[in-house]
């Protein structure tokens, strides 16, 4: 199996396993992916999701060329369909994700983070959509999602140029949320993920629907979202605890 999954103490880590291939993305792993993206939604227990590259090489280097290679326009559309199928799940994942970042993120790898939530990265990181020097576009999603994460100029430059940026360019324009030394990435992935985790994963879902299904309409539309998922949260005993446990000055528990 090319997708590994573990999950611990609320904490679940998917990692894309093809080291030969630097990770890189072919059909059959997107597949293993999304069915590993249902299992996660269809638990309870699950309040974060990691998704990591296995070994320090490569975060994922991008689509299967080998793969692509000999696709017609048919197949080939079928294929981003697929991508942004399986990119759209983790996106859609009711809890927070975080992409965890060594080595190249490139193409569908690029791609994939974006459909994160969060995305932490370390020093020695490489990001890029290098689609154009191959003939073709980013299709995972990356000219829709990239633009609105970094802004249509940016995002113009790197997929118009191919070019690869490191992981402090990447920082500096929005790219990644955190950059931090190789050594020290997983545990400062798990300690966001615990801190999240320590939270009302109620009030976390609202607020990651909130903001995401925001920016899809106006700001009025937006303001109404969020004033009635502001009140849903008041249906959720979670709510009664942790306002509870703030006004008698106690440890909250969203066991």
């Amino acid at each position: 199996m090319a997708i590994q999954v573990q999950v611990d103490k609320h904490i679940a880590k998917i990692t894309i396993d093809r080291q030969g291939a630097l990770n890189a993305l072919n059909r059959e792993t997107l597949t293993q992916l999304q069915e590993a993206i249902r299992q996660i939604n269809e638990r309870d227990d699950v309040r974060a999701v990691l998704f990591m590259g296995a070994g320090l090489k490569s975060f994922v280097a991008g689509a299967d060329i080998a793969e692509m290679v000999t696709l017609d326009p048919i197949q080939g559309h079928g294929v981003a369909e697929l991508g942004q199928s399986v990119f759209n799940d983790i996106a859609n994942i009711k809890c927070p994700t975080i992409a965890v970042i060594q080595g190249y993120a490139l193409g569908g790898g690029c791609e994939l983070s974006l459909a994160c939530d969060c995305r932490i990265a370390s020093e020695k990181a490489k990001f890029g959509q290098p689609e154009v020097g191959l003939g073709i576009i980013p299709g995972f999603g990356g000219t829709q999602r990239l633009a609105r994460l970094v802004g249509p100029g940016q995002a113009k430059r790197l997929i118009f140029t191919g070019e690869i940026i490191t992981g402090a360019q990447a920082l500096a324009i929005g790219l990644v949320d955190q950059l931090v030394q190789p050594e020290q990435l997983m545990e400062q992935a798990e300690k966001l993920a615990e801190s999240i985790c320590t939270k009302s994963p109620n009030a976390v879902r609202m607020a990651k629907e909130a903001i995401d299904q925001g920016l899809m309409g106006t700001l009025s539309e937006g303001l109404r979202l969020e004033a009635g998922l502001f009140g849903l949260c008041f249906a959720s005993p979670e709510q009664k605890e942790g306002m509870s446990a703030f006004l008698e000055k106690r440890a909250v528990s969203f066991e």
